[in-house]
């Protein structure tokens, strides 16, 4: 293929920062390879779930031939328009916070906080370009991978065509993700929109943001760009903010949210939007009657398409819905044997680290369970997310709805972190720790903590779910002191009262008198 047979990608100022970007996860001058005569997997697709596969197939040593196509940009949305740049302004977002809090700890910040907002969205793209070499089209075909940069179809039962490519497969992998969703809003595409996709393109400050969705997405950027200087206003149809989350710890964040004044406008629909020299006006219901607001910017943070269109999927036999992607077993094969897939393409879980489990899956599968013998199962995992709020609310196994659904009886605990010495300490009271464990065993089902650095915390929790620690002996695990970790300490000893009933506490009375 040459050059001009594949779609150059530009991204957004193209500074030296996205430059350097570009250059390694769509190099300008790349050549595709000559094809193989029959490559042991092809992928569709360079995200995480792609780029895991491959990698990990041609990194095994046995001289797989491994295929890799791209037609954007590899890294896929995690690095490009994900997890990399908005953890980076969550940062520098955190900062701003940190400074206004200050005086609580005493020490005096300015009144006036001066946010250069091009220096903070500089400093992301300098990140992701410095992040970007793992993902790197060169960094790949090192590892002996034949990387494709073009759109990648199916053109038979073991075939895909990418431009004059034709690339035979023994097993094939579609990883090829989701995108954001366009709102059905009458007016707001004439009016313009940014997404998670064109929002990291920003070089200036809009001064008034309106956000379309609360969900993790929506109220992340919502309180980072607020804290940055943005005039916010958050639009959710549900009653509250994060609705899929645990009520309690949503209703913290929702508290926040409204503490740092962000507005909030719940339980609306969105009418219309309409863009005048003012700015762009969108016009919603709320409680039976029209209102209005007018901003410059609208940011649209509500839902997840699957990118299935292009593929061919129909001529190979893949069944999908526009709308759920992919439809896979629980060893993520398709409705065509041959073929696998992972990711956002076919998963519920479209979180990054979901996307590196399954990714792992599918190499097991498709390489090394012949006739179906030893296949791993996507059900087996146990899934731990976070929502990077401030707090962040990280979760991991069941929540107790779903347990009461699922006719399980469960208890429990909850410690709320200003019981918590070290949360104390860093004036970080808003959050808990809260366990659920199977009634009458100490088994845990399900955690979610509410904390500054919950993400960071949730996998002790994880930890213990997968390895079957019960509660008792994380009571005995030793946290240091002081930590907020600690709160999971609490909340296993908080167990252990439990079993001190009135006939066991007969029983340590009888042991003291002959200890």
């Amino acid at each position: 293929m040459t050059n001009s047979e594949f779609h150059r990608v530009t991204v957004p100022p193209m500074d030296e920062y996205n430059q350097t970007l570009v250059n390694y996860v769509h190099p300008p001058d790349w050549v595709n390879p000559k094809p193989v005569d029959c490559y042991d997997l092809v992928v569709i697709g360079a995200g995480t779930a792609g780029l895991v596969v491959a990698a990990g197939a041609a990194g095994l040593g046995l001289g797989l031939k491994v295929a890799l196509i791209e037609k954007h940009l590899m890294g896929g949305d995690c690095l490009n328009v994900g997890c990399v740049p908005s953890k980076c302004l969550i940062r520098s977002s955190r900062v701003v916070a940190e400074m206004r809090e200050a005086r609580a700890f005493g020490i005096h910040s300015p009144e006036q906080i001066e946010v250069d907002f091009p220096a903070v969205m500089a400093r992301m793209r300098k990140l992701r370009a410095g992040i970007s070499h793992h993902d790197s089209a060169q960094r790949f075909q090192k590892i002996g991978i034949d990387v494709f940069l073009g759109n990648g179809s199916f053109s038979s039962s073991n075939t895909i065509q990418v431009g004059d490519k034709v690339l035979r497969f023994k097993k094939a992998v579609i990883a090829t993700g989701a995108r954001a969703v366009r709102p059905q809003i009458e007016g707001i595409e004439q009016a313009g929109y940014l997404t998670n996709e064109t929002v990291f393109s920003l070089t200036e400050r809009p001064p008034r943001l309106a956000v379309i969705g609360g969900g993790p997405i929506g109220c992340e950027l919502a309180q980072s760009f607020h804290r940055l200087g943005c005039n916010v206003v958050l639009f959710h149809r549900g009653s509250h903010l994060l609705n899929k989350e645990d009520a309690d710890a949503a209703e913290i964040v929702q508290n926040v949210f409204k503490r740092e004044g962000i507005r909030l406008v719940l339980g609306c629909k969105m009418n219309r939007v309409v863009k005048s020299d003012e700015g762009k006006t969108l016009y919603f219901n709320c409680n039976g009657s029209e209102e209005s607001i007018t901003v410059d910017e609208i940011l649209a943070g509500a839902g997840r398409a699957p990118n299935v269109e292009g593929l061919n999927l129909e001529g190979v036999g893949v069944d999908y819905d526009q709308r759920k992607g992919v439809f896979v077993n629980d060893y993520l094969q398709t409705t065509n044997p041959q073929i696998y897939a992972a990711g956002d393409i076919c998963m519920n879980w479209k979180f990054t680290h979901a996307a590196d489990a399954a990714a792992r899956i599918v190499i097991k599968n498709t390489l090394f369970s012949p006739f179906g013998v030893g296949r791993y199962k996507l059900s087996d995992l146990v899934m731990p997310w976070a929502t990077y709020t401030d707090p962040e609310i990280a979760h991991v196994g069941m929540y107790e709805h779903e347990a009461q659904e699922k006719g399980i009886d469960v208890n429990t605990i909850k410690i709320p972190f200003n019981t918590v010495d070290r949360a104390i300490a860093d004036g970080e009271e808003d959050g808990f720790v809260k366990i659920i464990h199977k009634k009458g065993s100490d088994e845990i089902l399900g955690a979610t903590i509410v904390a500054r650095h919950a993400g960071e915390m949730i996998s002790e929790v994880t930890t213990a779910i997968v390895g079957k620690v019960g509660l008792s002996k994380l009571s005995s695990v030793i946290h240091p002191y002081p930590t907020q970790a600690e709160g999971m300490k609490k909340a296993a000893d908080a167990y252990r009262r439990t079993l001190l009933t009135p006939t066991s506490k007969k029983l340590l009375g009888l042991l003291t008198k002959f200890a």
